[in-house]
């Protein structure tokens, strides 16, 4: 049988049935918009794609923390989605819960930016003005505080640009940028 494309609409439907969290929904929208900015960034034809692979990255998060990305791959396998965009999402994980390695440009941004997102959103939290005037300078002061937001792996952000030959206050930027796109839909207005 034929691998499906799937559209938007069925990826989101996908991530609502084993994601009732409402933060792990911001972040995956937020993680979506990244990754649909970063696809304009890089002038890539499939845009969806980039989107979806973001959008779907942590499907079995909520419900199955101990196998993370082992559980998407097996739930992906059984929608019959294409084994490229399984392989993507599989490979945020790497040397953490899985040894796929990055090897594309939307797997490496994936990797990348999954963890800033988090970053950006827990620094936008604090200030009175969410993430609608955030400067790339906010997020490299909260960078050096490793007690705030203590949970953001760092080392993966840093690794990612180097993977992606990109300076990281360029990356932090347009990753805000693409956050601010959806301010509104994640809670950060």
């Amino acid at each position: 049988m034929k691998n499906k494309i799937p559209t938007r609409e069925e990826a989101y439907e996908l991530l609502r049935k084993y994601n009732k969290s409402e933060s792990l929904i911001y972040h995956a929208l937020a993680v979506e918009a990244v990754m649909l900015h970063f696809a304009e960034l890089f002038e890539e034809e499939d845009k969806e794609k980039w989107g979806i692979v973001g959008l779907v990255h942590d499907l079995d998060y909520e419900m199955y923390p101990k196998e993370h990305c082992k559980m998407t791959e097996e739930i992906l396998k059984n929608e019959n989605w294409p084994e490229d965009y399984i392989r993507a999402i599989v490979s945020h994980g790497w040397k953490i819960c899985t040894d796929i390695e990055p090897i594309e440009t939307m797997e490496k941004v994936l990797y990348t930016i999954d963890e800033l997102t988090g970053l950006i959103n827990a620094t936008a939290l604090m200030r009175p003005t969410g993430i609608s005037d955030m400067k790339v300078k906010s997020i490299k002061k909260k960078w050096k505080d490793k007690s705030f937001a203590a949970g953001v792996n760092r080392e993966v952000i840093a690794e990612g640009a180097q993977m992606l030959g990109m300076d990281l206050n360029e990356i932090i930027e347009e990753t805000i940028k693409g956050m601010q796109s959806i301010a509104n839909e994640i809670g950060l207005k």
